[in-house]
């Protein structure tokens, strides 16, 4: 059997960080076992869905990398064959019209309530032959009777639901439209899938779509429902809740790196013994759907700005430059417009924990801060460190070949003839150059900045040491 998973988010907002886990365990599911990856866009909900959304769950995808086989696949491009459905079912005395109002429907329940009884469609349209008018009737799936329904989950084990309990749901609305447990089933029938892996929140729809599937002459797939996402806090994560911090694509605009989420991802809920970093290749051979935990996890934000730290530290520089050329843009840092980016990206690799930190530790390497860091420049930027400034600055521009090699013999000569200390030289060149008192190595910094933007800041910074010893 060619194993084929699914993931169908609906499109009434972004990818939400336990929709991306979905996709995530759904791809890998797919992936280890060499079977097909499909991606559905559930957008029956006419008045919700947008455009901007498959716009954010797509670019969200692709952001992480979990390219989709076949798809996407649009539900509102099927109406017609959800309809064929309806009608066959319809003919098959499978399903039927139900002419309850909702006046009806409301002190049906009303009445259940007060009995202490669970509210639930008690049936009373089942044996209707006549239309009622001036009602246009919903269609009802006829729901057996009796029996049990039997989910052999390969997360939560065997789940078994009563018939009794599960009310003949609706599975076309007063005009026409099909809801959501129609259009599942036949989606997941029509496209072969083998694999339903979703959310513990779809785990009660799952016996009605089996009776479904059953009424129509079709065997269920297999179903794992993963176990819910909570926030740091232990309530339950949500869009409403706790905002844009749910979102995929906000951990991109955070500076993560999409392998830092993914890997986060794949251990809320799944482990493999102690290892807590995983590539994306050992996460496909080590997968397993079946040793996914049935209890809730919790989100770990240090955890992941611990992993995001490691990949930043321990991926190639061509991969950080990839991404961090997008938090430059952001800063509206042109990053063609002066140093490499991969030199930059280089040096920056193990002083960043995020890529938005890189970026604005960097954005001095591309054009004039607007002011030094008011503690460095207190400390280093001092009268005394005026006569180290301007030896350095005649050294550095006498230079004809600007390398690093050059740089720091020319701070290494100006220091020795001063009789000072290398630091006494170096430190208020960093600030003078950078703004700042912490940089990669004085040569190194330099060297990316320019010739002529560091010979501009030094002047700058003899000006500031100027001024403030005439105010003094």
């Amino acid at each position: 059997m060619t194993i084929r998973a699914r993931f169908a988010p609906s499109p009434t907002g972004y990818l939400h960080i336990g929709g991306a886990r979905t996709a995530l365990f759904s791809w890998l599911h797919a992936r280890k076992h060499g079977g097909k990856f499909v991606l559905r866009i559930e957008d029956t909900d006419l008045e919700r869905s947008t455009a901007e959304s498959v716009n954010a769950i797509l670019e969200g995808m692709t952001w992480l990398g979990l390219e989709y086989d076949e798809g996407p696949f649009f539900q509102t491009h099927r109406f017609d064959r959800y309809r064929e459905v309806i009608q066959r079912l319809l003919d098959e005395d499978k399903a039927y019209y139900c002419y309850c109002t909702r006046e009806e429907l409301e002190a049906m329940r009303a009445e259940q309530m007060a009995r202490k009884e669970k509210p639930r469609y008690d049936g009373r349209c089942r044996a209707r032959t006549t239309p009622r008018e001036g009602v246009e009737p919903v269609v009802r799936f006829r729901n057996p009777a009796d029996g049990v329904v039997v989910v052999e989950d390969l997360i939560r084990g065997k789940v078994v639901f009563q018939n009794s309990e599960l009310d003949d749901l609706i599975i076309a609305r007063s005009d026409g439209s099909p809801t959501y447990n129609l259009t599942v089933v036949v989606d997941d029938l029509d496209m072969t899938v083998s694999h339903v892996i979703r959310g513990d929140d779809h785990l009660n729809n799952t016996p009605r779509q089996i009776n479904i599937l059953r009424a129509l002459g079709a065997e269920p797939p297999v179903y794992a429902h993963l176990p819910m996402i909570l926030a740091e806090d232990g309530a339950k994560l949500s869009k409403r809740v706790h905002g844009e911090s749910v979102s995929v694509i906000q951990y991109r605009e955070e500076g993560y790196l999409p392998e830092a989420l993914l890997n986060y991802l794949v251990r809320l809920g799944w482990s493999h013994g102690d290892q807590e970093v995983f590539s994306l290749e050992e996460m496909v051979t080590l997968f397993d759907i079946k040793d996914v935990n049935n209890s809730a996890s919790s989100i770990n934000p240090s955890k992941l700005l611990w992993l995001n730290q490691h990949y930043i530290m321990q991926s190639p520089v061509e991969h950080i430059a990839h991404h961090l050329s997008y938090h430059l843009g952001k800063l509206d840092i042109d990053p063609s417009h002066g140093p490499d980016i991969l030199e930059v990206a280089k040096v920056q690799q193990e002083r960043a924990k995020t890529l938005v930190e890189m970026a604005e530790m960097s954005s001095y390497f591309y054009h004039d801060f607007a002011e030094f860091e008011e503690k460095a420049a207190k400390k280093h930027l001092r009268p005394v460190a005026a006569e180290g400034l301007a030896k350095v600055r005649d050294a550095l521009a006498a230079l004809e070949d600007w390398t690093a090699e050059n740089i720091y013999q020319a701070v290494v000569t100006a220091s020795e003839t001063l009789e000072l200390k290398m630091g006494k030289v170096a430190q208020p060149l960093r600030v003078a150059v950078s703004g700042r008192a912490a940089t990669p190595s004085i040569d190194i910094t330099l060297y990316l900045v320019g010739k002529e933007a560091c010979l501009r800041r030094i002047d700058r910074a003899l000006d500031y040491i100027a001024q403030r010893e005439s105010a003094a």
